[in-house]
């Protein structure tokens, strides 16, 4: 199979879908990877590196689009790329999509008329999404750094130290979801001090967190009334919700963001699924804050993309393997054979084959089964 790997070209988007050990493993195994010139360059991978190990490197998107079979992304296609997605009949993409909160690209890929499967819905039986995993973790990780930069004054906050001092209090961090975004921001608050509350509204994963850290972060069980308190009493609130494959819920009103202490900053790692505060909208790395009601918004749609080198190498590690068996099998035998892969499959020969996607853009739905 010929697998094509584009230059990312959103904006601020720094990571790309493949390393030199991921060609090396296809080209290792009988198929031919082209890479777009300069493609890994954000993410300190210079070309030398991977046509050192098979791969040939092509001058023109439009022409990588137009011969690869199957086609590795990061970043779900922007308008400049949608007419790309038809060059090749029968040609699968394989990337982050998020489309229940974009209706413009899901129209794209189904005028397309071909496979679009996405790396946040391939979901293992216990439920965990192998894919969104690494990203989720670089992200919560990320939250607690922005959060903390903003606090201060010279980013837009009430000039205070996310640690405190001996005799000044440290900041009051509220997380909401205990998932793996909620957990990995955690950790990283309360290593810097904070004093951490996290919200979800399953008991058993609260149960988990408090196990984990050892009773020093406060756990409380999701309530409209619980949201607002913690929020009302936050230097920092975390959104870190997810709904698979679905456009996230609303939870931190912008009523409930005008009572919150003027220079109070909030980070929603949600924002690629709509975002969990009423106000989000994406912002880019470049503009990545504005304010509402005295306070900071962080929404950043691409947070992993800031940090590019670790970005690339933590999704390449995770996604390979699926990208691989996509290559051997093609994506029909592949995913018959594979349950959560199967599960990642968004859009067929223009056809919305993922039911959270159909509901949230009010398309029709059409059973994968069926296809």
């Amino acid at each position: 199979m010929i697998v094509g790997v584009p230059k990312e070209i959103k904006k601020d988007e720094h990571r790309v879908a493949i390393t030199p050990a991921g060609v090396r493993e296809f080209t290792t195994q009988g198929h031919r990877v082209i890479i777009e010139v300069g493609a890994g360059r954000g993410s300190s991978i210079a070309d030398e590196a991977y046509v050192a190990n098979g791969a040939t490197m092509v001058a023109s998107a439009d022409d990588l689009w137009a011969e690869a079979d199957l086609v590795l992304k990061v970043k779900e296609p922007v308008a400049p790329e949608y007419h790309r997605l038809s060059a090749r009949p029968n040609q699968t993409l394989f990337t982050y999509l998020h489309l229940a909160a974009s209706r413009e690209c899901t129209q794209a890929l189904v005028a397309a008329n071909n496979v679009a499967i996405a790396y946040e819905t391939v979901r293992l039986a216990d439920n965990s999404l192998p894919l969104l995993t690494p990203m989720s973790e670089v992200a919560g990780r990320m939250a607690p750094l922005m959060g903390a930069h903003h606090l201060m004054r010279s980013g837009g906050g009430r000039g205070m130290l996310i640690g405190g001092v001996p005799g000044v209090t440290s900041a009051n961090v509220v997380i909401i979801g205990a998932g793996v975004s909620g957990l990995a921001a955690a950790m990283m608050a309360v290593g810097l001090h904070a004093n951490v509350t996290i919200i979800d509204r399953n008991l058993e994963r609260l149960r988990m967190v408090d196990r984990h850290f050892n009773g020093s972060v406060t756990t409380l069980a999701s309530s409209t009334l619980a949201v607002e308190e913690a929020c009302l009493d936050a230097d920092i609130v975390i959104g870190a919700v997810l709904v698979v494959g679905a456009k996230a819920p609303k939870l931190v009103s912008n009523d409930l963001v005008s009572r919150m202490r003027p220079g109070s900053v909030l980070v929603d790692i949600s924002v690629d699924q709509g975002g969990c505060f009423e106000a989000t909208h994406a912002t880019t790395h470049s503009d990545p804050v504005f304010e509402l009601n005295g306070c900071v918004f962080y929404c950043v749609a691409n947070m992993p993309g800031a940090v590019p080198f670790t970005s690339t190498y933590a999704l390449s590690n995770a996604t390979l393997p699926y990208a691989l068996q996509l290559a051997r099998q093609g994506w029909r035998a592949a995913t018959q054979a594979d349950v959560p892969l199967s599960e990642g499959v968004n859009v067929v020969n223009g056809a919305v084959t993922y039911g959270p996607v159909a509901e949230a853009l009010g398309m029709t739905y059409t059973p994968l089964a069926d296809l």
